[in-house]
């Protein structure tokens, strides 16, 4: 037991120092994909456009795609995931989410529906206030569905994950929906570099025997480019099937890990699991991306445009019947507080 006891204290002094040094590096790491992501939009407008089939036609969706995938990646770095503590950096409340700013770059709504505790939604949906708990490690009262970071050492609203060396922050409510088209975006433009760029890495590599290379960029530059693009497409692109099919079933990564909990404690006493979150597929998608018919247009999923949160993290849209998840009773539900506990 206290050997088990000591070997448990040493993964955690390892983990602790791997979140100070991933924490430090994190802006190097957001100024490195930066200058990736420039590199390859730069190498596939100069090398690789000029020899589509219609390079004029061709220039608008792909300028179109370089541009959701430069803004929601800023956009992801720089709007704060929505810690429990702050209030919101557009309505200066921790009342009502905003509307949305008075900046170019904010989607416009489809009408005005009235607030409803603070989610911008129809009455069509069941939605409760968050039940609150007090942080044990932070000492915050917070609203279900946050969680504590330890790496930022504030509790976070609809906390998903840590992420340090892409965005350097955490994904919370506020930009999981800018981080999950950001990766879309960068599955879709690794996917046509990765397609369209095949025959000029063979000219790069010197397969085709072309002695010529008429470009700014260099030839080991574009291959290096290329095969970063063939493995960024095939790597992200699982990340973004998984974190979809979170999105789809109405759970964050932590929840995802939280729920196959309760599914054992609701088994061990012949009851089943309901997550209340989970309003079905399409409904959940809706929701998570603030549109359909009561929220914003379709079309502000292929424009480079700010869309706010449907809730400020205070009340959840829940299943018809549901104040609560089903197959667990109070007291059973997860804290940020197991996860330091020594065995």
């Amino acid at each position: 037991m206290i050997c088990a006891r000591q070997v448990f204290r040493c993964f955690r002094a390892v983990e602790r120092f791997g979140d100070r040094v991933t924490g430090a590096a994190g802006p190097w790491f957001v100024g490195m994909a930066a200058i990736l992501v420039s590199a390859g939009a730069f190498a596939f407008f100069e090398v690789i456009l000029p020899t589509m089939s219609h390079p004029i036609l061709s220039f608008f969706p792909c300028a179109l795609i370089a541009a959701n995938l430069g803004f929601h990646y800023y956009t992801v770095c720089t709007v704060r995931p929505g810690f429990v503590d702050d209030v919101h950096p557009v309505s200066s409340s921790p009342e009502r989410p905003p509307e949305g700013g008075p900046g170019l770059f904010w989607a416009k709504r489809k009408g005005a529906t009235d607030h409803m505790e603070g989610v911008r939604w129809t009455r069509a949906l069941n939605v409760t206030p968050a039940s609150m708990s007090r942080c044990k490690k932070c000492g915050v009262v917070r609203p279900e569905r946050a969680h504590h970071c330890r790496v930022c050492n504030r509790c976070v609203l609809k906390y998903d994950h840590h992420c340090p060396v892409r965005i350097n922050q955490c994904v919370g409510l506020h930009n999981e929906r800018h981080f999950v088209l950001f990766m879309a975006y960068l599955v879709l433009a690794t996917f046509f570099l990765s397609v369209c760029g095949f025959q000029k890495a063979l000219d790069a590599l010197g397969f085709n025997f072309i002695a010529d290379w008429p470009y700014l960029t260099p030839e080991i530059l574009y291959v290096l480019i290329y095969m970063l693009s063939v493995v960024m497409c095939l790597a992200v692109g699982i990340m973004l099937l998984w974190h979809m099919w979170g999105v789809v079933k109405g759970e964050t990564a932590v929840e995802s890990q939280d729920h196959e909990v309760y599914r054992k404690i609701a088994r061990s006493r012949n009851d089943n699991f309901v997550n209340s979150y989970d309003l079905g597929k399409r409904r959940n998608l809706e929701v998570f991306f603030n549109i359909g018919p009561d929220g914003y247009p379709w079309y502000t999923l292929l424009l480079p445009l700010r869309v706010p949160s449907y809730t400020d993290g205070r009340s959840w849209a829940r299943r018809d019947g549901f104040d609560r998840h089903g197959g667990v009773v109070a007291g059973e539900e997860l804290t940020d507080e197991e996860e330091s506990e020594e065995p």
